[in-house]
């Protein structure tokens, strides 16, 4: 197998920290993480883009580029940024948004969805259902494809879902369900 030199820009699927969207669905995004992921994009874009090119140029200028610490930096910081911007616009190209707030069934459990939970162990939590590209357990925003959301999809408030947890199979009640 023969690995890409350094210098080469590579796959734009090659972002070994970026989540796997299943086969054949969409890219789910709530309207803040579209926000989020447009603004980065523009960010790169029209910001650090174009200051480090000046940067590598500036750097390009003083002779020997082998031995020149800020052309060898700011070129491989530049693919790096531009395989970020790459798949940032595949991303937001394939992006379906959906707004919590124009959700109709608000009695069960769907994306974008705020559940309040109580374990079999009395620990409360609440944890907010969102794409693959907006979450943070920290702050408990889970990924549509955790296993934890998808056993609370279509739950209703009183309902007790069991899925497998890393700890092994646990049991939660469903408490509260919004869309804000």
């Amino acid at each position: 197998m023969t690995r890409p030199s350094p210098d080469s820009d590579g796959d734009d699927d090659e972002f070994p920290d970026a989540p796997a969207l299943p086969s054949g669905s969409g890219n789910y995004l709530t309207v803040t993480g579209y926000a989020r992921l447009q603004a980065e994009l523009e960010q790169l874009v029209r910001h650090e883009r174009p200051a480090l090119v000046q940067t590598v140029s500036w750097a390009a200028g003083n002779g020997d580029r082998s031995e020149n610490g800020d052309y060898i930096y700011g070129k491989r910081r530049l693919r790096e940024i531009d395989r970020r911007i790459r798949y940032l616009m595949k991303r937001l190209e394939n992006a379906v948004v959906v707004d919590p707030a124009q959700q109709e069934n608000r009695d069960q459990v769907f994306f974008a969805a705020t559940v309040d939970i109580i374990d079999a162990d009395g620990s409360a939590g609440s944890y907010q259902i969102v794409g693959v590209d907006e979450a943070d357990a920290a702050a408990g925003c889970i990924s549509w494809i955790s296993p934890l959301a998808r056993a609370l999809m279509r739950a209703r408030v009183g309902d007790v879902v069991r899925f497998q947890s890393p700890a092994g199979i646990r049991e939660i009640e469903v408490v509260a369900i919004r869309y804000q």
